[in-house]
């Protein structure tokens, strides 16, 4: 499916930009390829997972791949989000209309905090907005990120706000809307919209090239991933993955980023400097929202329709395990992981 931007972008445009030579550029995630911070290192590695249809929050021990705890924590949890200077956790528990806030040391809650349709949880890079993708309000509402103090309620024009990654200044954001084949940008100084793409079918899970010049953006209706120019934006490229394509990660050495189908049951995998897909591996079932193994030999996906959780070698690309967690496993979470501080979503580090 051809796009078009709203914003007059023409198609020549587009294709220039395709064929400029890439420049080199700091690398946006260098930071995830390093060992976990010290002040996080003694914590177990646990893996959390939340069940949106039963309401609670399953807590893997990531070493021995058993489950050590389950509570719950209200209506339609979606993703598990470590806070910007990851000393916490937040739940977002969209239908119940609150955050709920997980302790470190026990993981376990000790407070709700009040917010609209709370689908997914961000944090600028610098550290200054928490965002909250509020779906259902087809918003991006900006909290102050201690006091939780409303700053904006940002309308997007477009449906299912859902996942976002920002650009390499921190300046502005691209948001996808996943239920009428949208991007967005938005300007973070002036907290509002700047353009709109339309890229077709349905748009999920967004991250930035380490390049900080381009966005990948996984749509689930086409079947791949587009390619869309950080500047414009436009969509310069597409590569083909598999049916579903959803969830996005990146590998530790931040040279590869991590895809799954939903609807094929396979994880591709895409070279960050060729820009084509160079391997699929099978996990069977829904993979839908991925997280690296801290060391990063390992890639843990959520089995959305299937109730389970896959644990991928990333070496081998072979099944390690098949966890059972529950009726509806979503945005799990990994941790503690490396990185400077954290952005969102279900774990995501610069």
């Amino acid at each position: 499916m051809a796009s078009s931007a709203l914003n007059l972008f023409s198609t020549s445009e587009a294709e220039a930009q395709s064929a400029t030579p890439r420049t080199t550029r700091p690398n946006v995630w260098a930071a995830i390829n390093a060992p976990v911070r010290d002040d996080l290192a003694e914590l177990p590695p646990r893996v959390y997972v939340p069940d949106e249809i039963g309401g609670d929050i399953v807590v893997i021990d990531a070493t021995s791949r058993t489950i050590v705890d389950r509570f719950p924590v209200g209506r339609t949890p979606h993703h598990v989000t470590p806070s910007y200077d990851m000393s916490r956790l937040y739940v977002n528990v969209m239908s119940s209309g609150w955050l709920t806030e997980l302790e470190l040391t026990s993981g376990r809650p000790v407070r709700r905090i009040p917010v609209v349709a709370p689908y997914n949880l961000y944090f600028s890079p610098a550290g200054d907005l928490a965002i909250v993708a509020a779906e259902s309000a087809n918003r991006l509402d900006f909290f102050d990120p201690i006091t939780w103090r409303p700053i904006k309620r940002l309308p997007i024009p477009a449906s299912g706000v859902d996942h976002l990654d920002f650009s390499a200044d921190g300046r502005s954001l691209l948001v996808s809307a996943e239920f009428n084949g949208r991007v967005v940008k938005v300007n973070l100084d002036s907290l509002s919209v700047e353009s709109v793409l339309f890229v077709g079918g349905s748009p999920i899970d967004v991250k930035l090239a380490p390049a900080g010049d381009v966005f990948f953006v996984a749509n689930q209706q086409r079947h791949g991933v587009s390619v869309i120019d950080a500047e414009t934006p436009a969509e310069i490229d597409f590569i083909p993955t598999g049916p579903g394509a959803h969830g996005l990660a990146i590998s530790r050495d931040t040279t590869q980023l991590y895809v799954s189908n939903r609807l094929a049951g396979t994880i591709s995998s895409i070279d960050f400097s060729t820009r084509e897909a160079v391997n699929i591996w099978r996990t069977g079932g829904s993979p839908d929202m991925l997280q690296v193994s801290a060391e990063g030999s390992e890639l843990w996906a959520s089995g959305r329709n299937h109730g389970e959780v896959y644990v991928l070698d990333l070496e081998s690309g072979g099944l390690l395990d098949r966890i059972r967690v529950g009726s509806g496993p979503h945005g799990l979470t990994y941790f503690p992981q490396p990185g400077r501080f954290c952005v969102g979503h279900n774990g995501v580090y610069r």
